[in-house]
């Protein structure tokens, strides 16, 4: 069986780092390498990136391709994304191809059985949180690729009832299949925790929140919590305030207003902004915090909750979207609209380091049962299935 993926949201430069469906595609890459040695694989990468940095997906049963023809790219939009793009893929002759996000848009005018995965419904769900520009964009591709495939996964139930709302997909034609997790977060860190906190001019006890900052993961809200959370510890101690709250994460859409937000909040003192934080800072940073916290509006999957517990870091979490299936019961649940709701959140772990340590057991226990292999291995036998079913797609 010859399976393509779609690999160009890895090592991606006009991107940066791999986040999200980068990290995504990257590990299940990696893992299927490891347990399929039979099918051929052909992985299609971003055409800037250097022969060099794919080299680690190097097998017998790999072939590497690169977009052509991307110099003309500026001048012919529609051309590159449907002629070209199409002809790249369909000489390959593929029995299926993977597109690792909805969003990594496959051209029309290819014929082959595709696959899909998605990974939130934000566009659907929440598009008030999302910039004009972004929503349109985002609900026409996900439409499109949605038709497209003869199959989709669904990183959650709660993404898998939000294609069926959204897009009345059947549910015959759905398999939800969690991600894994990084089995580096259940390790004891190789960095020492006291150069991270000194490089990020951490010096008290503090709150970790990991993201994007953007509207959808409710920085606002959380900001006006962690402001009335303040004003409250100063009352029960004395005047004395002995936390920060880090802000881990790149700037996203409207993250400008927050600077500003917080002066007005007279929380200049007391929050730090690291910016995009590096893999092998990550488990530190949790490993270090009181507790975690993540008041978002939508999460598809919520994987930062997942890293959270495996670095055994007790967390505060919103009881939306995928959230409470992906926790189960092993965070605490606030809703996202309520600023006192997550003010009393922060105060009650502040508080009960009991309370925080049932949540650090339940967490880590919670957090084993997402394996990266086992992701793979129900990945794999998707695109079985559509070998064995030749006929009916």
């Amino acid at each position: 069986m010859k399976i393509g993926i779609d690999a160009r949201s890895i090592l991606n430069p006009a991107k940066g780092d791999a986040i999200g469906v980068g990290h995504y595609t990257y590990q299940l890459l990696r893992h299927l390498l490891e347990i399929d040695t039979e099918n051929e694989y052909v992985l299609f990468f971003d055409f800037r990136v250097r022969e060099k940095d794919v080299k680690k997906f190097s097998k017998p049963n790999v072939q590497i391709r690169f977009y052509p023809f991307s110099d003309y790219k500026k001048y012919l939009p529609g051309a590159y994304s449907e002629i070209l793009g199409t002809a790249t893929l369909q000489k390959e002759n593929l029995d299926v191809l993977h597109s690792t996000s909805a969003l990594n848009r496959i051209p029309m005018g290819y014929q082959g059985k595709t696959i899909v995965t998605f990974h939130d419904m934000a566009a659907f769900e929440i598009p008030q949180y999302l910039s004009a520009v972004g929503r349109v964009r985002d609900k026409a591709i996900s439409n499109m690729m949605a038709g497209k495939a003869v199959k989709i996964i669904a990183v959650s139930n709660s993404v898998k009832d939000g294609l069926k709302k959204n897009l009345k997909i059947a549910d015959e034609k759905m398999q939800v299949i969690y991600s894994g997790l990084d089995k580096r977060f259940f390790q004891e860190p190789e960095i020492d925790s006291s150069k991270i906190l000194s490089k990020y001019d951490i010096s008290k006890k503090y709150i970790l929140f990991l993201g994007t900052l953007e509207p959808s993961k409710n920085i606002s809200k959380l900001l006006e919590a962690f402001a009335k959370f303040k004003d409250q510890q100063k009352q029960k101690n004395g005047g004395k305030f002995d936390y920060q709250l880090v802000l881990a994460g790149k700037r996203g859409w409207l993250s400008d207003e927050y600077p500003q937000m917080i002066k007005d909040l007279g929380l200049m003192k007391d929050i730090i902004f690291t910016g995009y934080i590096i893999g092998d800072e990550l488990v530190p940073l949790f490993r270090g915090a009181q507790f975690f916290i993540m008041p978002s509006f939508h999460e598809g999957f919520g994987m930062t909750v997942l890293e959270a517990f495996a670095t055994q870091t007790p967390a505060i979490i919103s009881n939306v979207a995928s959230l409470p299936e992906i926790a189960d019961g092993a965070a605490y649940f606030v809703s996202p609209a309520s600023v006192d709701e997550i003010t009393m959140a922060m105060n009650t772990f502040a508080n009960d380091s009991a309370l925080r340590e049932q949540y650090r057991i339940k967490g880590l226990e919670q957090a084993k049962k997402f394996d990266w292999e086992k992701t793979a291995r129900q990945t794999l036998e998707i695109y079985r299935s559509l070998e064995k079913n030749k006929g009916f797609f």
